[in-house]
């Protein structure tokens, strides 16, 4: 009986990661045809943030309606102040990609997975092991080597990534926080949040995605494809958004960050056969190094998890394995393109 809890688990486990990596790396290629020139050129990230999550909403609400889930009570000012911590992420990603070369964008990011390890100590006095810490490096590593190009730095960009970073990193782990705390499903957390984060963004959005792109959204001319693009980055967002939640539900903020690169390799993959993106040696051999150290951190984890790290204070480490953002839309180059904030993985 146990042992088929334990495969039942590590099924569901590997179902919640392998949603969240097919629906964010198809959420990223319907942006990419929505948002880029070649394409219908809706260039309001912000305020497509917003329909994603009214749309998360929405379902909420007809689920909780149906019976289908119930929802649990979650003190309103938790709500609010992590609304406003994931929101901050969203513009302040979009923000340092505007002010930022791709180059030190992309190292922003991948400053995300020390930051998480760090903030996971200082705030839930969590221990990382040595071979944890060399597959992490090689993660990053790797993913530098895949996506970094020019690396240029100014006083504002740096300031737009740094907070970008810190948000984001904390919306990650305050996610399972409040999973546990409330003793609350994924589905239903997201429910009672997406609402908040929908009002605030389609309130804010349209004047961030002005000063972002110095585009009016009712100048915009909205096509029927346009449309119908708009509906099914929606509806990925949907799937998208649920998944992280069950992800960093069941995982580590670090797993969900380190496999979450997952992503990127996919996305440059799919990149290079379905949008005809250049694929050199260097992104190869990239993807080849982060892929290693995934594996690495998979080992790593398990044998962490056989011999468990001494108790520091009152707490027991432990580091769950299986599993970053969407990413954001690069008008520079085409490295990977998608929201921030809808799949932070």
């Amino acid at each position: 009986m146990e042992r088929e809890k334990k495969q039942s688990s590590a099924v569901s486990d590997i179902g919640a990661w392998a949603l969240n990596v097919v629906s964010s790396v198809g959420l990223i290629m319907a942006n990419k045809q929505l948002m880029s020139p070649a394409g219908y050129a809706f260039v309001f990230a912000t305020t497509l943030t917003g329909f994603h999550f009214c749309m998360t909403g929405i379902i909420g609400f007809v689920s909780k309606v149906s019976g289908y889930t119930t929802q649990k009570k979650v003190p309103l000012w938790e709500l609010l102040w992590f609304s406003i911590v994931a929101n901050t992420s969203i513009t302040g990603m979009n923000l340092s990609l505007m002010l930022n070369s791709v180059g030190f964008y992309q190292i922003s990011k991948l400053s995300m997975i020390p930051v998480v390890c760090v903030m996971e100590w200082i705030l839930h006095g969590k221990q990382y092991s040595s071979k944890v810490k060399v597959a992490v490096m090689v993660v990053v590593v790797g993913v530098g080597v895949c996506t970094v190009t020019d690396v240029k730095v100014n006083a504002q960009g740096f300031l737009c990534a740094f907070v970008a970073v810190l948000s984001t990193s904390l919306q990650q782990i305050s996610i399972g926080s409040l999973q546990k705390k409330y003793a609350i499903g994924s589905f239903e957390l997201l429910s009672q949040t997406a609402p908040i984060q929908a009002v605030s963004l389609l309130l804010l959005g349209p004047f961030v995605d002005y000063f972002l792109t110095g585009n009016l959204l009712p100048t915009y001319h909205l096509s029927s494809a346009a449309f119908f693009f708009i509906l099914v980055s929606c509806s990925l967002a949907v799937f998208c958004n649920i998944s992280q939640y069950l992800c960093i539900g069941r995982f580590s903020a670090v797993s969900f960050q380190v496999l979450g690169h997952m992503k990127t390799v996919c996305v440059l993959t799919l990149g290079w056969l379905l949008f005809d993106s250049e694929l050199t040696f260097k992104n190869i051999l990239g993807m080849a190094i982060a892929v290693l150290g995934m594996v690495l951190y998979s080992w790593a984890v398990e044998a962490d998890k056989a011999a468990p790290l001494p108790k520091h204070g009152s707490d027991h480490v432990k580091l769950l394995l299986k599993q970053h953002e969407v990413d954001g839309l690069s008008p520079v180059k085409d490295v990977e393109l998608g929201v921030e904030g809808l799949s932070r993985g």
